[in-house]
């Protein structure tokens, strides 16, 4: 059986991160997206350099699996009425430019909606198109900065400010921006016409501080970075053991009491200062150093094996490569062989929803720059004369 939405056919007008995210989770789902690269040069990512296989970018290959890719100039005149064209035929189109830019091309949502009356349209933006930001471009650092979502990352107060480690805004953003486009699919089933879909990375950076804004909101005070504690319950955070760091998820008084029958150590409990979650988190740096000293007497692997017996969530803190190879990862799926013309096999990240009734699409291949432009074209009713000429004229590639 197809994906759940097989037979949408997507443009993606994006690059880098925030928008071929949402290109690929539509696509995983089943959509037929079709990746529109600018001439000359095409995604930038494609210039994020080493590493490659094969002249290929990894960073361009992971996120744009599972999409065709043609080559567009859409600052010709020519340009602009191939692109109409192919919008006529389409359901969405996903874009990530500054406030604007598709205006100045002539294919701005009103006009787009002229064309097609039932295109859904979705901007991802730095900011959201409205707004004293509207005007700035989107950069996950910064979001993170401004969306308050560095200012509780990070060991401390007092320490230099720390990101994320991986780009979330942007990643969050293409998620939201992909959630976005599937409630105005279902809107227009019921009243038949499209609509903008409008998310970005500084909403995307906001949303990950809902516990944070919890705090703020109740005590008008604002939270800072805890390492890789909990703000709100203890013990949850990361251990030194005899040998590795290993997590522990002690986040409620149950999983409390597994905790301290494992470490032999029930008195923990007949002190008020730690028998109930909110003494707990009062004397968080004393329990903190107790729990140090004795995590650091058994090996990452010995607690681990202990935990799991009695039930106490806890895990490893694996490495990237690690991650690849957990039993977990593979029995999931979510590390799959996609195919590139050029660089072959590559391993990338797979779809992490799985549906008991219709298929996940995501293990086919990362286009080359303009690998299915003229494919592409037949199937918009373009002709090989026409095509020919277009790619003289250097208006697709």
């Amino acid at each position: 059986m197809p994906g759940p939405i097989h037979g949408v056919k997507v443009l993606e007008l994006a690059q880098i991160m925030a928008g071929p995210t949402c290109g690929l989770m539509l696509a995983d789902l089943g959509a037929e997206v079709i990746k529109i690269e600018k001439i000359p040069g095409g995604d930038d990512t494609r210039r994020f350099l080493p590493p490659d296989i094969n002249g290929e970018a990894a960073a361009f290959m992971m996120m744009n699996r599972n999409k065709r890719g043609m080559a567009l100039d859409l600052k010709t005149k020519e340009g602009v009425e191939v692109f109409k064209r192919m919008v006529k035929q389409a359901d969405v189109v996903v874009e990530n430019f500054r406030k604007g830019t598709l205006e100045k091309l002539g294919v701005g949502y009103e006009e787009l909606k002229k064309i097609n009356p039932k295109i859904i349209l979705c901007e991802i933006s730095g900011y959201g198109r409205t707004g004293p930001y509207a005007d700035k471009g989107g950069f996950d650092l910064i979001a993170q900065g401004m969306s308050g979502l560095m200012s509780i990352t990070g060991e401390s107060k007092g320490k230099p400010p720390m990101k994320v480690g991986a780009p979330v805004t942007d990643i969050t953003a293409g998620i939201l921006a992909a959630t976005g486009v599937l409630a105005a699919l279902v809107s227009r089933a019921t009243t038949g016409v499209g609509q903008r879909v409008d998310t970005s990375l500084y909403e995307a950076g906001i949303i990950h501080t809902y516990w944070q804004s919890a705090i703020a909101s109740a005590t008008g005070v604002a939270p800072g970075p805890l390492g890789s504690a909990h703000p709100l319950t203890a013990p949850y955070q990361a251990f030194q053991t005899k040998d590795k760091w290993i997590t522990v998820g002690a986040s409620n008084q149950n999983t409390w009491l597994k905790l301290i029958d494992a470490l032999g150590a029930k008195e923990l409990q007949e002190n008020e200062k730690f028998n109930s979650n909110a003494n707990r988190m009062k004397n968080v740096a004393e329990l903190t150093e107790l729990l140090k000293k004795e995590l650091v007497k058994k090996t990452a692997e010995e607690w681990l094996k202990l935990f799991d017996e009695k039930g106490l969530p806890c895990g490893p803190i694996n490495t990237v490569t690690e991650m690849f190879e957990d039993p977990q990862t593979i029995e999931r799926k979510m590390i799959v062989d996609v195919e590139n013309k050029k660089a072959g096999s590559f391993k990338a990240i797979g779809m992490p929803i799985k549906f008991s009734e219709t298929k996940v699409e995501d293990t086919k291949e990362s286009p080359t720059f303009g690998q299915h432009t003229k494919q592409i074209l037949l199937d918009h009713g373009f002709k090989s004369e026409e095509i020919d000429s277009l790619m003289k004229q250097g208006v697709v590639s």
